[in-house]
């Protein structure tokens, strides 16, 4: 999404930002001004690479309820003049949903601050949905004049405010708004409008028509990086061809796949590959390694290779994974999803090469981690610890810390230890089941997890597997 500006791993700053379970022991260890001074940093300029899916506002909030942290600072930036030129939702939207974990929390402060940005701020709409979650009628009620009245009572302005009571995350609001008679009419158009709306986008197909032909859905596939560069119609064309190529069509698909244009080509590669076809290897390792392939094709067929669940894929997969290119890399990222025992070494190798010339953040590390814990490769427990260590990804940390507990026998009694205060819930999840249960830490912390109302079911779960009601 964007590159954070990311603090060493050493550091308390580091840590938190990575929403790393060490993170919040070295806070409560930490002279408390310097601990609210890194989470506050953390939380007013989102470290996450990828916000929409990384999570970090339960793992933040629950370090403000521990160290008693103001909202003052969290305040500042919300209404700080800049929330009216960057309106982006990664701006504000990290604080918004720590703030509605703070009033769940039952700190009034959170929501109160809440009601006053759904009321003035750019970003009110995630604020609304995290009041709609946690508010009650009365508070929800107070906020609809400031809200409605963004939307004037132009054609304009009822286009604007239909479509912002068709896409609202959380509908309570807006409902509860409905049944009073001052702004109901208004609403009940607004809704229908919607509705409307998404009756005229169904019937206004840009797609395939019934009856087209293998050349027709190819001259469709062409058209689709002229008109949309980043729509990947290619992957819709070739479910197309999979309902209309017959045995008959097949030398004209492989002469497409050598020589169409990319759009045509990547659709037709999509096609040989989910069928199996004898040719599909071939002309995917032809694509990729020909210099004059432009990068969309190329990812286009190695994300077809991907999708191969052969033996012949496989066994391909064997012979390139020793490449030291884009064919390589996804070769050793198929064996490590589908290979076996014997394919241990070259997932390793493919692994250990990745971190050291791309990092601990590189994209291809995500399959190549889970494939090092799935063929338990014990010999890649240090490399895993310090992707575990240093990446800026909890997702890709939580992959490793799952590899870890299948290939380090020190696991439970180190990492795991740690990840009951992780920032993502699967990783959380993973500990409880495999922490070593001799620190007293783990038994508090695993008590804390069982009795939080704000925690996940399945971690939860995950807990009472390990603690019994005795307990």
């Amino acid at each position: 999404m964007f590159d954070p500006d990311i603090a060493p791993s050493g550091t308390l700053l580091g840590l938190l930002q990575r929403g790393r379970g060490d993170g919040t022991l070295h806070a409560l260890a930490a002279p408390r001004a310097e601990a609210l001074a890194a989470l506050n940093d953390s939380v007013l300029r989102d470290p996450r690479r990828d916000w929409q899916v990384e999570n970090r506002s339960l793992y933040y909030a629950r370090l403000y309820m521990q160290l008693d942290g103001g909202l003052e600072e969290i305040e500042r930036h919300l209404f700080h003049p800049d929330d009216l030129v960057d309106t982006g939702e990664e701006r504000t939207g990290l604080a918004l949903a720590v703030l509605g974990h703070l009033a769940a929390y039952g700190r009034d402060a959170a929501r109160l601050l809440l009601r006053s940005y759904a009321a003035a701020g750019s970003n009110w709409r995630w604020a609304l949905d995290e009041l709609a979650l946690r508010d009650d009628d009365a508070g929800l009620m107070t906020l609809a004049p400031a809200v409605l009245a963004r939307f004037p009572e132009t054609e304009e302005g009822d286009g604007a405010l239909a479509a912002a009571v068709r896409d609202a995350f959380e509908p309570r609001p807006w409902r509860l708004w409905a049944e009073d008679p001052r702004y109901g009419t208004r609403l009940a158009a607004a809704g229908e409008q919607g509705s409307f709306d998404r009756w005229q986008r169904q019937l206004r197909p840009r797609g395939p028509r019934p009856g087209w032909s293998v050349t027709e859905v190819l001259h469709w596939a062409e058209q689709g990086p002229a008109e949309a560069p980043e729509e990947h119609r290619h992957i819709a064309a070739a479910r197309c061809l999979a309902a209309v190529a017959a045995p008959e069509d097949r030398p004209e698909l492989v002469r497409a796949a050598r020589s169409a244009p990319d759009g045509a080509r990547a659709a037709v590669l999509h096609h040989l590959a989910e069928r199996g076809d004898p040719d599909a290897l071939d002309l995917i390792e032809d694509a990729v390694v020909d210099p004059f392939s432009s990068e969309r094709l190329a990812s286009a067929a190695l994300a077809a290779f991907a999708r191969m669940r052969s033996v012949a894929a496989v066994a391909r997969a064997r012979v390139w994974a020793p490449r030291a290119d884009l064919l390589g890399a996804a070769a050793a990222a198929l064996l490590a999803r589908r290979g076996g025992r014997r394919d241990a070494e070259a997932v390793l190798a493919a692994l250990r090469r990745t971190v050291r010339e791309e990092g601990p953040d590189a994209d291809g590390l995500w399959e190549l981690v889970d494939g090092a814990g799935r063929l338990g490769v014990a010999c890649a427990a240090p490399v895993l610890r310090h992707i575990y260590r240093e990446t800026s990804s909890s997702h890709l940390r939580g992959r490793a810390a799952g590899a870890l507990a299948a290939t380090d026998p020190g696991f439970a009694a180190g990492f795991a230890v740690e990840c009951l205060w992780d920032c993502e819930e699967t990783t959380r999840e993973l500990a409880a089941r495999h922490a070593a249960t001799g620190d007293d830490r783990v038994v508090e912390q695993l008590r804390r997890l069982a009795a939080d109302p704000a925690e996940e079911a399945e971690v939860q779960t995950a807990v009472r597997s390990r603690i019994g009601p005795e307990s």
